[in-house]
């Protein structure tokens, strides 16, 4: 029976692209559980291998199975966030804990950091590339963030933190994306929706009937939710749904989707594994990976920002409330009413409509002006291609460079939809890599949540969502 969920094991594939339409949940345990134990079984032959560690003998054959594991997990955390399902997120939630574990074992591992502090020391490190000099300076640094110089009685609870902290942020996301999707505000009349505009009315009235109901329904989910609190005149309605988005996951809720213990529980551990470490504050760990060298620096920074901004800021609100109370009657402005308000001053002041914008953003068009930019910057092309994909909607792309070489590859999935965590974001599938004998070219995800488009009229962008697929 094993050995049949590890013979056609789609995420043990890893021969080409990953076979996005035949991994099911069932199919993560027995991968997960076999990669790691024959990562195990690496790190121990590496950590008593007598001979002086090289790039070849010691930090590829490393890196190749941290890509392996990594190529197969985040097909796994991926779909877990893009396409998330009672089973999935099950198989997610049982073996998170053991990659977490893992990587917590391979950082606080002496024998492996002993070897590549020998490999920094040994005349053969200045006969590496930059590429591969940086991979040792990295796995020295993050040797030295995971604990690796710790007495073993603080490796024990700096492991048991990072276990705890990484299934915090997965429940974290889980409420987030259950609050959002479990609320719906059925409207049977349309006065009620007066101001919203006609595409976001019809997509509500889709929605509705594919739950069998009459009238609209308007959820969470941004494009729904915003439309309704940048055109409602309904202030009430405004009001409804901005309270609603403002207190997902939050004690307002439902306890079992709570996120404030989960929070306090985050900080209160960021906080005991960054003094651990010997650092004052989780900020300083952060930064130990990133450009600025201290906390000091980003609060300056920040705070010279906000002093140059506030003033304009303050200006273009006193606008706002005069506008208000002036022209809509609203003598005090609340926080529902700021996108309502500002749209309707853009209108009157400048002519200017994000709902009219959105009809010279067809998808089309939009697209073929990001290809097109990125190909004039960058010089290369940018064409449709096929590929195994989790969800209709999305799409599949690749880049070529002038001589129709294969530089890199992306997916697209422009929609938000149920089930599918929010925001915008990039990840990487496969990470380009390499070696002796082959070159494996990038591949990336692409992820927004845009409006989809209805019936056969192509989707539509705001001014916004150009710039956030850009």
């Amino acid at each position: 029976m094993l050995q049949n969920l590890l013979s056609g094991n789609p995420l043990l594939d890893f021969s080409g692209l990953p076979k996005f339409d035949q991994v099911q949940a069932s199919h993560v345990t027995p991968a997960i559980d076999k990669l790691l134990g024959d990562g195990r079984a690496l790190l121990q032959k590496l950590g008593t291998d007598r001979h002086p560690p090289t790039w070849d003998n010691f930090a590829s054959r490393l890196e190749d199975l941290e890509e392996r594991i990594s190529r197969a997990w985040s097909q796994v955390s991926h779909m877990n966030a893009v396409v998330n399902s009672p089973e999935l997120r099950e198989a997610y939630n049982a073996n998170l804990p053991k990659l977490t574990a893992f990587y917590a074992d391979l950082s606080q591992d002496e024998r492996l950091y002993a070897k590549f502090r020998e490999l920094r020391a040994s005349k053969a490190y200045a006969s590496l590339n930059a590429a591969q000099r940086k991979i040792v300076e990295n796995e020295l640094r993050d040797f030295r963030l995971g604990g690796a110089e710790l007495p073993q009685d603080k490796k024990a609870r700096f492991k048991a933190i990072q276990e705890e902290l990484s299934t915090l942020s997965a429940k974290f996301e889980e409420n987030l994306l259950d609050t959002t999707n479990a609320y719906a505000l059925f409207i049977d009349s349309a006065d009620e929706l007066r101001g919203v505009p006609p595409d976001a009315l019809e997509a509500a009235l889709e929605a509705a009937k594919e739950e069998g109901k009459s009238g609209w329904k308007i959820t969470l989910h941004f494009p729904s939710y915003m439309p309704v609190l940048q055109y409602a005149d309904n202030r009430g309605l405004r009001e409804t749904l901005y309270r609603a988005y403002a207190t997902r996951a939050s004690e307002f809720g439902k306890p079992q989707w709570d996120n404030t213990p989960h929070i306090a529980s985050i900080l209160k551990l960021r906080r005991e594994a960054a003094q651990l470490l010997g650092y004052a504050n989780y900020a300083e760990v952060s930064l130990a990976t990133k450009m600025a060298q201290a906390p000091a620096q980003v609060t300056d920074f920040l705070q010279t920002l906000a002093v140059r901004a506030k003033p304009f800021a303050e200006r273009d609100m006193q606008e706002l409330q005069a506008y208000a109370a002036d022209q809509l009657g609203l003598k005090e402005l609340q926080a529902w009413d700021i996108a309502y308000v500002s749209e309707k001053l853009r209108e009157e002041k400048y002519a200017f409509s994000d709902q009219e914008v959105k009809q010279y953003f067809p998808e089309t068009q939009v697209l073929h002006g990001l290809f097109k930019v990125t190909e004039t910057i960058f010089g290369v092309h940018v064409r449709p291609s096929q590929a195994p994909v989790w969800h209709k909607d999305v799409s599949f792309y690749e880049i070529v460079d002038h001589d129709g070489k294969l530089v890199g590859q992306f997916y697209l999935d422009l929609y938000a939809r149920n089930n599918k965590r929010g925001g915008a974001w990039m990840d990487e599938a496969i990470t380009r890599r390499k070696t002796l004998q082959t070159l494996a070219t990038p591949v990336a995800f692409l992820t927004c949540n845009f409006s989809a488009s209805i019936g056969s009229k192509p989707a539509q962008f705001t001014h916004d969502e150009v710039i956030t697929l850009f």
